[in-house]
């Protein structure tokens, strides 16, 4: 402070012009920390429903019209965002708390799930080129930036740059992620697998996850087998899709008795 007291008018006013000009560079890579604000036009409070989704993921007072008959307030394991279009429960969902369990960088006001350690997750879409597309370019990581030969990710999505850690690209398919570590607050790397329903049922089957989100309806054949990968870790499924395929399996497991909340017969 004494040194920024002896600066000239004209010292502060160009520290003041840098000072802005490294917020405004930084901003883009951290675009985590613009969702759900404390006040503004975008503030928490004027996305109830959002909040009600994450909350039910962690320990809770049962939410009226969501959580079934006798729920105790535990844990959600399996949480479906069932939406219309343009609502963003790609981006301001399921994509953000992904985003949150990977990082570790859990808002103080967050009331849902919270991991303490890294994870290992799934993402998936309907299609590889959705997944790329939606999915991996405008929800998590920005698009493609080459550094010379080496090819990485400009880190412009809700995954902090700083925090993209080795990627494995998926072969056969341009552009598309296999795998990719991230760093953790926990210490250690948490690691995401980008895969697609078209990929089949197969794609599915390995090791213990600690979280799936699937972004679009799966079919019940890989809901089931990725419910499976998360029995060893008792991982979280994230969905959130608008349901074009009607009262399908997998939208009736979610509702009791096969209605939506308030559904009355006439």
């Amino acid at each position: 402070m004494p040194k920024l007291l002896k600066l000239s008018p004209q010292g502060r006013q160009l520290l003041i012009q840098r000072l802005r000009e490294n917020v405004a560079r930084a901003e883009p890579f951290r675009r985590l920390y613009t969702l759900y604000p404390d006040r503004g036009p975008f503030r928490r409070e004027l996305y109830p429903k959002h909040q009600a989704f994450f909350c039910a993921g962690g320990t809770h007072e049962p939410i009226p019209d969501w959580c079934p008959e006798g729920c105790d307030g535990s844990p959600h394991r399996e949480r479906l965002a069932l939406c219309a279009n343009r609502v963003g429960k790609t981006f301001g969902m399921g994509g953000y708390e992904l985003a949150l369990h990977l990082t570790g960088r859990y808002p103080d006001w967050w009331k849902g799930y919270r991991f303490d350690r890294p994870i290992e997750a799934w993402a998936a879409g309907k299609t590889n080129e959705t997944t790329r597309d939606i999915i991996q370019k405008e929800t998590l990581f920005g698009p493609i930036k080459w550094n010379g030969r080496i090819k990485g990710l400009a880190g412009t999505g809700l995954i902090p740059r700083e925090d993209i850690g080795q990627i494995t690209w998926k072969r056969g398919i341009p552009d598309l992620i296999d795998s990719v570590q991230i760093k953790s607050r926990f210490g250690g790397w948490s690691e995401l697998g980008l895969k697609s329903y078209e990929q089949g049922r197969g794609s599915f089957e390995g090791t213990a996850k600690d979280v799936f989100w699937g972004d679009e309806e799966p079919p019940l054949a890989i809901y089931t087998e990725a419910s499976m990968r998360l029995m060893t870790k008792r991982g979280l499924t994230i969905l959130t899709f608008t349901p074009l395929e009607g009262m399908s399996e997998v939208v009736q497991a979610f509702l009791p008795g096969g209605r939506l909340p308030g559904e009355v017969d006439f």
